[in-house]
């Protein structure tokens, strides 16, 4: 197997976008949390389309597999995203069950978290197989 690099799925537009759209969710519910206020819809719409961007990274990824392209650690990188898909919803749901200044928190640390998730799918998909 060898890397992939620019042929990557996962790679450019479509994994910027979800990182941004993370950011800056993860800025505005850092400032509800600093203002002792609770998730607001604002915050869980940004989750949401988060969520629709990640899926869109993922059917690229899950496309680019079923066309023979392949990740360098497959175990990983279908580990990673599993994961990453799962994120913004696991966030909405503890942001739910936490109406308080920690609800924000939570969902500034799951979209935190999730720009690193896309680094790291990106990195399984490059690694050279072996």
């Amino acid at each position: 197997m060898t890397s992939v690099g620019t042929d990557s799925p996962v790679d450019g537009i479509v994994a910027t976008v979800p990182i941004v759209l993370s950011l800056l969710v993860a800025a505005w519910a850092l400032v509800a949390a600093v203002r002792h206020r609770p998730p607001d819809r604002m915050q869980f719409v940004g989750l949401a389309v988060l969520e629709v961007a990640l899926l869109v990274l993922g059917v690229l990824a899950l496309v680019a597999v079923g066309g023979g392209d392949q990740p360098g650690e497959p175990g990983a990188f279908f580990g990673y995203l599993v994961t990453l898909v799962c994120l913004p919803p696991l966030a909405w749901v503890l942001a739910r069950m936490e109406p308080t200044r920690w609800g924000s928190a939570i969902v500034c640390a799951v979209c935190l978290v999730a720009p690193v998730v896309v680094v790291r799918l990106q990195q399984t998909w490059e690694v050279l197989g072996g």
